[in-house]
């Protein structure tokens, strides 16, 4: 059994192990692999892993030995589905193993807003502290979460575990979901009426909803003109679920207070973004699902995913 990693880097920058997966066959890994790179590396591969590496027809057409594309993360829009079904190709995803890591990142972008501690810190490290008349001073607002409301666009695994987060902080949570009223309720949080109310309202708005055509720029100039000049947009799920000049021109506008974001548009940014130039913006280069821990959770899942098919089993199958 030949199995071959496309692009192992960003799960295992070599602080992680493989050897699940080679104890299942011949495993040949490569930290990224180039488009023209991608046919000579996966020939006669029957078990082939990626993470971003595109699989579309014309490869699956080009490796008649492929029985098996585990995708190494949650979203699956890598791999043309449709034509590995038709080909008998079992395809399999990641689920749900970075739910805390970003539900965390959630938190670390919103207090890093209200607190501002890098920027107060690196304050001090310069002196200004020292230099200072009173025992204390600030450079920025500083801004209580208790008795804020915060708005979820989706309540899935990350969803629910932001939820409950934001609300060990003292604040309220409203949620766009596809969950009854009866549920949410039972969940101590308040289903909005639709996507105005949530925006209008909320003090911070999370998103977590898959991108699909209807939320393609679900933030866009109409809902951002919805928001509180005071209020807090938190973007870790998928950068096209933003119009991210609309967002950049609401930022120097002050239509809305501030940005965190944990991923973009196009990534990386080659030709740059509005978003990394504007006020109050502040992005991490989508690290939100890159903890240790939930990196070891992805590769022991991925392991299991592959050993259950060699086993006959569907786990995770798309």
């Amino acid at each position: 059994m030949k199995i071959v990693i496309l692009d192992g880097h960003t799960a295992n920058p070599d602080d992680l192990s493989w050897d699940g997966l080679r104890e299942l066959g011949e495993l040949t890994v490569y930290d990224r692999t180039a488009p023209g790179q991608l046919l000579q590396r996966a020939e006669g591969a029957e078990v082939l892993l990626t993470n971003k590496v595109i699989i579309d027809a014309g490869v699956m057409a080009a490796l008649p030995s492929l029985r098996y594309i585990g995708v190494l993360a949650t979203g699956y829009n890598v791999v043309d589905i449709g034509e590995a079904h038709r080909r008998g190709i079992a395809v399999t995803n990641i689920p749900a193993y970075s739910t805390m890591s970003v539900a965390q990142m959630v938190m670390a972008h919103l207090l890093n807003i209200t607190n501002q501690v890098a920027l107060h810190a690196e304050a001090v490290r310069q002196g200004e502290w020292q230099q200072g008349p009173d025992f204390s001073f600030t450079k920025t607002p500083l801004i209580e979460l208790d008795g804020l409301t915060m708005g979820i666009v989706g309540l899935g695994n990350i969803g629910t575990a932001t939820a409950r987060m934001a609300k060990a902080m003292g604040m309220k949570v409203m949620a766009v979901s596809s969950k009854s009223e009866e549920t949410l309720r039972q969940m101590g949080i308040q289903k909005a009426n639709g996507y105005a109310q949530l925006f209008s309202e909320s003090d911070v708005v999370s998103l977590h909803c898959p991108l699909t055509d209807e939320t393609h720029h679900l933030v866009n100039r109409e809902r951002l003109a919805l928001m509180k000049p005071t209020a807090i947009l938190i973007n870790t799920g998928r950068g096209p679920l933003l119009d991210e000049q609309a967002v950049a021109d609401a930022l120097a506008a002050g239509t809305i207070y501030a940005v965190g974001a944990d991923v973009l548009t196009a990534e990386p940014p080659r030709e740059g973004s509005p978003l990394i130039s504007a006020p109050r913006c502040y992005i991490t280069p989508h690290i939100a699902w890159a903890s240790a821990a939930a990196r070891r959770r992805l590769i022991d899942i991925a392991t299991d995913n592959v050993a259950s098919f060699l086993q006959g089993e569907a786990k995770n199958r798309i």
